[in-house]
């Protein structure tokens, strides 16, 4: 079967892996779809991400659905052709957490990932015509949810988890800093928990286009130096750019509270903290995701259309095309779709 491998920095492969044969507990998919995120991005290249340094190939992709193509023995509770997504983490070891951790599996210090190079041997992603997995991973698509939209149930399922941070959003008012594909996602996820006004601000007016079609009440366009809007009580920050956290820090009211939702580098890199402080602002990180994938789904099923922030779409033979486009911001992509089998 053809799959997306990365070799290192800039060497994109796809090769010919081996067929997956399902185990006991396991199953394998035909994977349909699968959407590029950041990490895949950095991975092609850098050959790393975050902390996570390639030993060896890997093949990318964790945000994936499909639909069954053979069930292990044991697996009674799904069907051969039904349509799915994979919960992408597996626990490894007894998953003992302390009690103050009780419920945040995603906090669990020993997670294999799918398309992740944490551990050697690494753990392949789901960018090939198949995948094996644990039957426990999968969760069926509701009916009105095709495999398309389903695998935007992980990006949907990380904005979910960020906005369950804060608590109860009914009738409050949210900034959201950063309208890539997370922050238009956390856009969404914001109007669905019940925000009454949600702003979003960016450099990108495509990307602000899209954070008003995902239900963004307004937006703003900050390219050209502007100040971010003040006295916001809820902030969510999505860049992950160490140099804008002044500026969101300012914008964020006294005794305000800021969820980290986009990754921040492992480096040490500059950053004006000071409000933090005198402002006595909470700030809150946001990790992936317990189960918020299986809520994800029903939002989805519920009528929460995620369909605007789909840009582009290509084979998988076109893969670093794909990855191209979707790291040039000259594009106007957001999120940047792979179909992988058509079976």
């Amino acid at each position: 079967m053809k799959a997306v491998v990365v070799h290192g920095a800039n060497d994109l492969r796809i090769d010919e892996r081996p067929e997956p044969v399902a185990g006991p507990g396991e199953v394998v998919l035909d994977v349909e779809w699968g959407g590029i995120c950041g990490s895949d991005l950095s991975y092609w290249r850098h050959g790393g991400s975050g902390t996570a340094v390639l030993k060896s190939p890997l093949v990318l992709g964790h945000e994936v659905a499909g639909r069954i193509a053979q069930l292990g023995a044991g697996v009674t509770d799904l069907e051969v052709g039904q349509p799915v997504t994979v919960h992408p983490a597996e626990l490894v070891g007894d998953g003992s957490m302390p009690e103050r951790l009780a419920g945040r599996t995603n906090l669990y210090p020993q997670i294999r990932y799918f398309g992740s190079a944490a551990f050697d041997p690494h753990t392949d992603g789901g960018f090939s015509e198949r995948k094996l997995a644990r039957a426990s991973q999968i969760r069926p698509l509701p009916e009105g949810v095709d495999t398309l939209h389903g695998a935007l149930a992980e990006p949907l399922a990380v904005a979910l988890h960020a906005v369950g941070r804060i608590g109860n959003l009914s009738g409050r008012d949210v900034l959201v800093n950063g309208a890539g594909p997370i922050g238009s996602l956390v856009v969404a996820a914001a109007k669905y928990a019940g925000a009454r006004n949600v702003i979003a601000t960016d450099i990108s007016e495509a990307s602000l286009a899209i954070a008003k079609a995902m239900g963004a009440d307004e937006v703003l366009n900050v390219s050209a130096g502007g100040s971010l809007p003040q006295d916001m009580e809820l902030v969510f920050e999505a860049t992950g750019i160490p140099a804008v956290l002044g500026g969101v820090l300012r914008a964020t009211a006294r005794g305000g509270t800021i969820v980290q939702v986009g990754n921040l580098p492992g480096a040490p890199a500059p950053a004006a903290l000071g409000d933090l402080v005198t402002r006595e602002i909470t700030w809150i990180g946001s990790y992936r995701f317990v189960d918020e994938i299986t809520d994800a789904l029903r939002a989805m099923a519920e009528g929460l259309d995620v369909s605007p922030v789909i840009t582009h779409t290509f084979d998988l033979d076109q893969a670093e095309e794909a990855m191209r486009v979707s790291a040039d911001p000259a594009t106007g992509s957001s999120k940047v779709m792979l179909r992988l089998s058509t079976t």
